[in-house]
């Protein structure tokens, strides 16, 4: 068993009994499993996915490639979200969770967007999550990008969700966009409905400078700071991206109590550059943006961009900021044993078929895992007790039909937009 963010490894045992970590040794007549010679870890969590996006690969590009990161959001993601329709949204979801299961990641924080399928949406993209076993926290993209009515339709839904009280494996969040995309009014009334509700807020912050550039032209204060003063940015809300932050942001990010959801191969494929991450304390989480659910892949990613830029930064760091996305899910669940093999935590675990070259020890985990671990040494994964992936198949999806119905709905989709 490994805990990599936390440095323990050890040879034992692992018990599970009614979805939980049990102690070490295993009861008479339980089942059991051979994990001899695989690596036992706690199941890895995504802060910040875009599970929509799952439909987008191999896209064909706009006929006019996008210059900056606005004509990306214009030209790209804007159309595909507009084009949604329930049928998308499920086997998206359903989709991105299964990969993602598959790469050893059992939770994941999305925040969704369908402009013309907003009311019940949370509910599909959450019925996908549950088909694939993993846990899943949703919320709703609210914009005023489509005027008022598509605003108040945003804020009703996730209202709508966070008062049916979820599902066994899904938690709701209250979502904006971002802030060029919420005037005041819509800012307040989101801001009011998720403090009503007693539901932290997922935003994204400063992820490209015209974010920063509209907020102080518009409301005379950078982003971290409108959002603040709109009480936008307390304990337990997650904003993502934070690229562009000054020095005061930080401060009051890290003052806040929040999290940051940071997004580095995202961050890379936008070339909105890297935010300060090694200055914004111990609440920084890792996201993948809607990439893909393979966080083996985001934390190499992330400890080689904050690498490159500071010498300081250690494997240990990359894997404390993996390890935090399951605080993040786990404060959510009212689980803050989530992310650890502690005796009474959820059964949420991944056993990986590594055949290390060299010994793995405590003082060495975090290097194993961003140097050598990757999703290709995932063979069974396990959520909440019960097995997703046995022998690198997943037990509760067939793969091969979902393949054939993403490929038949893709290219429809694509013409929608």
């Amino acid at each position: 068993m490994a805990d990599l963010a936390g440095g323990e490894v050890r040879r034992a045992d692992l018990s599970v009994s009614e979805g939980r970590i049990g102690g070490a040794g295993v009861t008479e007549g339980a089942e059991r499993i051979d994990v001899s010679g695989c690596v036992v870890v706690p199941g890895n969590a995504c802060a910040h996915h875009h599970l929509y996006s799952a439909l987008a690969r191999g896209m064909p590009g706009p006929a006019e490639p996008p210059r900056n990161f606005i004509e990306i959001l214009e030209r790209v993601w804007w159309k595909l979200d507009v084009a949604l329709d329930h049928d998308t949204i499920r086997l998206s979801a359903v989709m991105a969770s299964v990969a993602a299961a598959r790469a050893g990641t059992t939770a994941l924080v999305d925040h969704h967007a369908s402009p013309r399928a907003i009311d019940g949406s949370l509910d599909t993209v959450a019925e996908g999550i549950q088909d694939a076993g993993v846990r899943g926290v949703v919320c709703y993209e609210t914009s005023d990008r489509h005027g008022r009515a598509g605003a108040q339709a945003g804020i009703a839904e996730n209202a709508r969700f966070l008062r049916q009280g979820g599902r066994p494996l899904v938690r709701g969040m209250a979502g904006g966009h971002a802030s060029f995309t919420l005037g005041p009014a819509t800012l307040e009334a989101l801001v009011g409905t998720a403090r009503d509700l007693g539901a932290p807020l997922h935003i994204h912050v400063a992820e490209d400078e015209h974010d920063q550039q509209d907020s102080v032209e518009r409301y005379g204060h950078r982003v971290v700071h409108r959002l603040a003063s709109a009480g936008a940015l307390e304990e337990g809300d997650l904003v993502a991206h934070g690229v562009r932050l000054y020095a005061s942001e930080v401060q009051t990010l890290v003052a806040s109590g929040a999290w940051l959801a940071h997004n580095p191969r995202s961050n890379m494929n936008n070339g909105v550059g890297l935010p300060p991450v090694s200055r914004m304390g111990e609440r920084v989480a890792l996201g993948s943006d809607g990439i893909d659910g393979d966080m083996f892949a985001e934390v190499r990613a992330c400890y080689l961009r904050a690498r490159e830029r500071s010498i300081e930064i250690t494997p240990t760091w990359a894997s404390r900021r993996l390890a935090c996305g399951a605080d993040v899910v786990g404060s959510l669940f009212g689980e803050p044993a989530l992310g650890t093999l502690e005796p009474g935590a959820p059964g949420d675990l991944v056993v990986l078929d590594y055949d290390s070259p060299t010994p793995m020890t405590a003082a060495n985990a975090a290097g194993h895992l961003v140097f050598g671990l990757n999703a290709s040494h995932v063979r069974d994964v396990m959520v909440a007790g019960r097995w997703v992936v046995r022998s690198r198949r997943h037990e509760l999806v067939d793969e091969a039909e979902l393949a054939a119905r993403c490929r038949e709905a893709a290219p429809k989709l694509w013409a929608r937009m």
